[in-house]
């Protein structure tokens, strides 16, 4: 049996199967889940864009460690920085002793949050650009991660952390070729694995 047939024949089955589902929910009155989900498959690309975004999040601080060090600032210059927004000034006077335990805190939220912002980038590039060619793709998650960076940097964080800490360090301190950057590096490589997420109901 070649491979065309062998696919015609999985599909029609598995319609068989969606059908008796649905004539059994039926009979029954009420919904029951059907397997391959129909449409788009929310939970899937949620997880999906969780981890994803988790691991952009990860290449975008490896791209910065390594940049710091080429240019010789601290490595982790960054997340000091970042770490102004829950401690304020106190983050940017570390001692040598307290700096190693914040710093990891600081990793483990940059993570966090990359995961975060994971889940909409996601989201928004499965359901619209799916189907789309790589260059199309590059072009659009290239200027949604600069919106996110624009959007945080410059219409939340420039007035949310003076309101709250005293202080705009995060927008003073990180210069804008470094916060547009390490977003441009985050969306790029949510671009290249975004193919990691797709969902076939017939793997293990």
């Amino acid at each position: 049996m070649d491979e065309k047939t062998r696919s015609r024949l999985i599909q029609d089955h598995l319609e068989s199967i969606r059908q008796l589902q649905a004539e059994a929910a039926v009979e029954a009155g009420g919904k029951t889940m059907t397997w391959p989900p129909r449409g788009y498959y929310w939970v899937f690309q949620t997880v999906a864009g969780l981890t994803l975004g988790g691991l952009g999040a990860m290449v975008s601080l490896g791209v910065n460690i390594l940049g710091a060090l080429i240019v010789g600032v601290p490595p982790l210059k960054l997340i000091q920085v970042y770490l102004t927004f829950p401690m304020g000034q106190r983050a940017l006077e570390l001692g040598p002793h307290e700096a190693g335990a914040a710093y990891f805190v600081g990793c483990l939220l940059y993570l966090v949050t990359g995961g975060l912002y994971g889940i909409g980038f996601h989201l928004f590039m499965t359901w619209y650009y799916d189907d789309a060619n790589f260059s199309k793709r590059f072009i659009v998650g290239s200027v949604v991660g600069l919106g996110i960076w624009f959007v945080n940097f410059y219409l939340v964080l420039s007035w949310l952390q003076p309101a709250l800490l005293g202080g705009n360090w995060i927008v003073r301190e990180v210069p804008i070729w470094i916060g547009a950057g390490t977003h441009l590096v985050f969306a790029w490589t949510m671009v290249l694995v975004q193919n990691w997420s797709a969902f076939d109901p017939r793997s293990r």
